[in-house]
């Protein structure tokens, strides 16, 4: 039987934030962080750190304040971060960004807080899974990316890679890909084929590290694609007295 809970890859986040200990992060932020789980796993590996909340749903924010987690009731597709610039020592974004029109914005802000040196965790389903190939060959729609659905957008690992890159050269560096289930297997088996064939498992986790001051590329890029993409509210014009 499928265990749907390795989707969320909450092992790969564990052995990650146990390897993060020893530079001692201060201030850790989870979009959409649902229930909390993501950032428990953070306070037992990283107990010394500030643990923040930026989630839609009003329910999850007063769940998150009852674990004396800072949650803040948040859009993440119009809102600015409620943070400070180069103030933010981790990121997780763990299976919200599918969720998201507006990827512009979200890593324009993630790379305004973010420290120099600090890390993103970035958790998706795999467009290019194993089940989701077989499914395009049967002229299927793809599980992880379907109309009647939430999720809005595929990603791949080449193609995140090449988001990053093509918009703001230099400013990331991939650090570590991994990936977590494999359908229709049994955990058992899932495992070790996420571990060897990490671009073809249920979902595929990323570990980037910010490597240089930020210039608002995110923003600048979709200016020539030529589609409404919300890049921030325009500045008043100065009014003469």
């Amino acid at each position: 039987m499928i265990d749907f809970s390795l989707n969320y890859g909450r092992h790969i986040l564990d052995g990650f934030t146990r390897d993060l200990a020893a530079r001692d992060p201060r201030r850790i932020v989870d979009l959409g962080a649902g229930q909390g789980y993501d950032l428990q796993i953070c306070r037992r590996n990283l107990p010394g750190a500030e643990l923040h909340a930026l989630e839609s749903y009003p329910p999850n924010v007063g769940t998150l304040r009852s674990q004396g987690i800072r949650a803040v009731l948040h859009n993440l597709e119009k809102d600015a971060f409620p943070f400070e610039d180069d103030s933010v020592d981790l990121v997780v974004a763990n299976q919200i960004l599918e969720h998201c029109k507006e990827l512009f914005w979200i890593f324009h802000e993630v790379s305004r807080v973010l420290k120099v040196g600090g890390h993103g965790y970035i958790g998706v389903p795999n467009l290019a899974s194993l089940h989701s190939r077989v499914l395009l060959l049967l002229g299927r729609q793809p599980t992880c990316i379907r109309s009647a659905s939430a999720h809005i957008r595929g990603f791949t690992k080449p193609d995140f890679v090449d988001f990053l890159q093509s918009c703001a050269p230099g400013l990331y560096s991939v650090r570590s890909v991994r990936g977590s289930n494999f359908y229709p297997f049994p955990p058992v088996i899932a495992k070790p084929l996420a571990r060897l064939f990490p671009r073809a498992a249920a979902t595929i986790f990323f570990v980037i590290r910010k490597e240089r001051e930020y210039d608002s590329e995110f923003i600048r890029f979709p200016a020539g694609l030529e589609t409404n993409y919300w890049v921030g509210a325009p500045k008043k014009a100065a009014v003469e007295a």
